[in-house]
């Protein structure tokens, strides 16, 4: 690191960083107050944020219905998580690309995203703002709001550019999902009381054998896999 922490404060890309921050210990305090008036919910709660973090928002929302959580609790929890990782994400990327911070345990995933960025640059920036939000709404393999803040700062977009079009996508990507999943999941319990948690159980299974695809593949160029990077 170049820089202290305290010069580092005073940058704006240090000020989102800050914001994610205080929102994380935010949504710990959450949880502890959660656990104190039920334990069960509390494990939920976090159960669904895990998710998010490890599978991503849809198998998170499918798994916040398969518990029986309400609506607004599914979106709210992925909501909160994902802009979490915009508002941490985005300025720990610009820092270390201007080597004035560097998180060493954070370096593959920060490489991994930019390699992601790189590779759909050209077609996202001829569709400019439009694309960019697209591309963070769209459900596909190396798409979201991680590499979409990477896309951001590889378009040249200003931070705040960046952040409204990638927080507007996620947004829009999550809403869409709930109605989505509740639908889903509203069918397949009808077919069994089971159902729900068989979809859960088969979305981890398809996105766990998509993570060992892109591991094969990056070990092996000649495969094709995907992975999640954000």
């Amino acid at each position: 690191m170049t820089a202290s922490w305290k010069a580092l404060l005073r940058t704006p890309e240090g000020m989102v960083l800050v914001a994610g921050l205080a929102l994380s210990l935010a949504l710990v305090a959450t949880l502890a107050m959660s656990a104190m008036w039920s334990v069960g919910y509390a494990r939920l709660l976090a159960a669904v944020i895990a998710t998010n973090l490890v599978f991503g928002r849809v198998t998170a929302m499918s798994l916040g219905y398969a518990a029986g959580l309400d609506d607004v609790t599914v979106v709210l929890a992925n909501l909160l998580v994902e802009t979490i990782l915009v508002l941490a994400f985005y300025p720990l990327l610009v820092l270390s690309w201007r080597q004035l911070l560097e998180v060493k345990a954070l370096r593959p995933s920060l490489r991994a995203a930019r390699a992601a960025a790189e590779r759909h640059r050209d077609p996202i920036r001829r569709y400019g703002l439009i694309g960019l939000f697209i591309f963070v709404w769209s459900p596909l393999w190396m798409t979201g709001p991680v590499v979409g803040c990477a896309l951001g700062v590889l378009m040249g977009l200003t931070m705040r550019v960046t952040l409204t079009v990638v927080l507007a996508g996620t947004s829009v990507a999550i809403l869409g999902w709930a109605v989505a999943m509740r639908e889903l999941h509203e069918q397949a319990a009808r077919f069994s009381p089971l159902g729900p948690l068989i979809l859960c159980a088969t979305l981890v299974v398809m996105i766990a054998g998509g993570y060992l695809l892109r591991l094969r593949s990056s070990r092996h160029p000649g495969t094709s896999g995907g992975k999640r990077t954000d």
